[in-house]
């Protein structure tokens, strides 16, 4: 299902496998000194400055592809969850149909590489005899339906959620889908890059169709075929920066017209393959890539369609067959396309595949370990610190009119916080899961999510279920349902560090919090209510102030090459980058209310502001590969981890104070480009 989410850091888009060792974050009083590198003037690159030291003494490990805070603290999770899941794959007496009974399974049989070795890609053979028998539109559409809920989302997406316009509602959402690239522009740039990458993924098909059997010949045809159909999706999919508007990537409208649109396709075919009934009505969000698939499958054979077909089969499950199909899938997605070095150990893909499954079963045993009650409720008075912070500088803004204020304090007073967990854990108790086989367990797991998703159409939104696991290093902001959600794993060193100093946890967890409440005003956020609906609620002379104002964050990020000829893309990354800038702001008002703050009193020489600073540089320390920058610079709407450190910083009169940042400094943005938002 369509996601509007905003946040903290993207889960990358091609999940590749590898495997290493970590050190658990010991943090001490918050700030490690020897993450310093001294030799750097702070006024000159501040992100060199501050991690320097860690940058050089932490390279990344083979396996991965970017290797900092998030990972870090994410292999620690691993740890955890690897002794859960062991544990249940141990008990063979868990009572059937237990959710110990079903991780334990579902761990057991990704674990089975003997059988998984034996049974090479016998697991899809049954599918890939249907989709070879396809004789009719209507075997057709029963194999859309069947691979949309067991395997992925051929030729478009569907799914249910909160509609937009009348936020307490469900839709059902309509969206462009059917790629096997992670972005449409790389099936129609012609820089050196997307033409090898085209290259690889044409020769990732051939090598996967010839594992099922197929001669070169066929391969080459197959493949040939499915980038010819891929590449007319790519041409009619919007844009990265075409998504991020909500008002135009809403277009409700009922079944009849939805039918009038796409003439060529058989939408009562294509429920019947799901198993439901069509919906009365859709917000279809990219109406002119439906009317494009419309088109192709007007204009196109079926027995041209099939190669289509059996790819997304074949992609969709090749990381559960066998170690012939793994290693390819490594050695496109992971190792070309990321420049990770080795492929995970098989625990940690298993578990991965078990946390995407079942993860509220793993997420309420990982709570119950790790995150008592009492941290729930520190976190939440940092949370209510920081919206008293934005208040008052809602309030002190000189660029906005007393009518626009008045909307945007109510807006702020409504946000929903989530921390830590969900107050009521999902319901498996229909899923079935066995040791037989890990693929059909996967697959089976697939169908229980979709089927639970098609059933909220047409229902109330339910404003208590979480969209993220509470054992994941992350955070978002969920515009639509005007709510800030915080998992557990997040609350842990560098973020938040119940024995650092204030300064040292609102330049972590405080500019985190703060980040994702500004989602809720950023060039996205600003678009939705406080209820969550699309609504313009500025007056047209404080609108065009923001948009003067977010122009310049889009300039000043343009400017900016990250790596070789590859510029941080400003128009993808405004709301991310607004987002930084106002989280620091508003973190830093926060803390000046404190008294270490008004004493001032240094630690390690620093002064709690300077600590405040360095605080929050040391949550985007990473180092990451060549290749996995430049994907991430073409998908990721979150800018590269130095350039959320040192452009939102230059954007702030308290931090050339702090670190005696002058005039013409590279940290210091001249005063006609200066940002200032929120």
């Amino acid at each position: 299902m369509k996601k509007l989410f905003s946040f903290l850091l993207l889960i990358p888009l091609i999940i590749f496998e590898g495997c290493g060792t970590s050190k658990d974050l010991d943090l001490g009083n918050g700030l490690d000194q020897k993450n310093i590198d001294s030799t750097i003037s702070p006024a000159v690159d501040f992100y060199q400055y501050a991690i320097g030291g860690w940058l050089k003494n932490n390279p990344i490990p083979d396996e991965y592809s970017r290797w900092g805070s998030f990972e870090i603290l994410a292999e620690k999770n691993n740890k955890i969850l690897k002794h859960i899941l062991e544990k249940a794959a141990n008990n063979k007496s868990a009572p059937k149909g237990s959710n110990e009974q079903k991780i334990g399974d579902y761990y057991f049989s990704g674990m089975d590489t003997v059988k998984i070795e034996k049974e090479g890609y016998k697991p899809i053979q049954p599918q890939l005899d249907v989709i070879a028998n396809i004789n009719s539109k209507e075997d057709f559409y029963k194999e859309i339906g069947l691979l949309h809920l067991r395997v992925g989302n051929p030729l478009w997406g569907f799914g249910a959620g909160a509609d937009a316009r009348n936020s307490r509602m469900n839709i059902a959402n309509l969206y462009q889908s059917g790629l096997g690239l992670p972005d449409r522009d790389y099936y129609l740039n012609n820089d050196a890059r997307s033409k090898q990458i085209r290259e690889k993924y044409i020769q990732l098909m051939r090598n996967m169709f010839k594992l099922i059997g197929q001669n070169e010949v066929d391969a080459k045809k197959d493949a040939d075929k499915v980038m010819e159909i891929e590449t007319r999706l790519a041409k009619a999919s919007s844009t990265r920066v075409e998504r991020r508007d909500p008002v135009k990537n809403y277009n409700k409208m009922s079944f009849d017209s939805l039918k009038s649109i796409t003439p060529g396709i058989d939408w009562n075919l294509y429920f019947k393959g799901l198993g439901i009934n069509a919906p009365v009505e859709f917000d279809v969000n990219q109406p002119r890539f439906i009317k494009e698939v419309s088109a192709l499958l007007q204009e196109v054979q079926l027995n041209d369609l099939k190669p289509y077909l059996r790819w997304h089969l074949i992609r969709g499950a090749a990381n559960y067959l066998s170690s012939d199909f793994v290693k390819e899938s490594f050695e496109f997605g992971g190792k070309f396309m990321q420049g990770a070095k080795i492929i995970q150990p098989r625990w940690k893909r298993v578990m991965q595949a078990t946390n995407g499954a079942l993860g509220e079963i793993l997420g309420e045993v990982y709570v119950s370990k790790t995150f008592p009650p009492e941290a729930k409720n520190r976190a939440k008075n940092i949370v209510n610190n920081l919206i008293l912070a934005l208040k008052e500088r809602i309030t002190n803004l000189n660029w906005m009119g007393d009518d626009t204020k008045k909307e945007a304090l109510k807006k702020l007073a409504a946000i929903n916080i989530k921390i830590g967990y969900p107050d009521k854990w999902k319901d498996y108790s229909s899923l079935q899961m066995s040791r037989d086989s890990y693929l059909e367990n996967d697959m089976n797991a697939s169908e229980f999510l979709n089927r639970e998703n098609y059933d909220k159409i047409g229902k109330p939104v339910d404003r208590t279920e979480w969209e993220m696991l509470p054992q994941t290093v992350n955070a978002y902001y969920n515009p639509v349902m005007n709510e800030i959600v915080f998992p557990a794993a997040i609350l842990q060193p560098p973020f938040f560090n119940v024995d650092a100093d204030d300064a040292v946890n609102y330049g972590g967890m405080g500019v985190v919090i703060g980040h994702e409440i500004t989602h809720g005003f950023d060039d996205q956020g600003r678009m939705f209510d406080a209820q969550g609906n699309i609504k313009d609620w500025w007056t047209e002379s404080d609108a065009k102030k923001f948009e003067e104002r977010g122009k310049a964050i889009v300039n000043q990020f343009n400017s900016i090459a990250a790596i070789d000829t590859f510029h941080v893309n400003g128009e993808l990354t405004e709301g991310e980058n607004i987002a930084d800038l106002g989280g620091l702001n508003i973190s830093l008002t926060a803390l000046k209310k404190t008294d270490e703050y008004k004493n001032g009193e240094k630690i390690d020489g620093f002064t709690p502001v300077q600590r405040f600073f360095l605080s929050f540089a040391q949550i985007w320390e990473n180092n990451i590969r060549d290749e996995a920058l430049k994907l991430r610079i073409k998908t990721d709407p979150h800018s590269p981890g130095k350039q959320r450190v040192d452009a939102p910083l230059s954007n702030m009169p308290e931090f050339w104070e702090a670190f005696g940042v002058k005039p013409g400094d590279p940290m210091r943005m001249p005063d006609d480009k200066l940002v200032k938002i929120w």
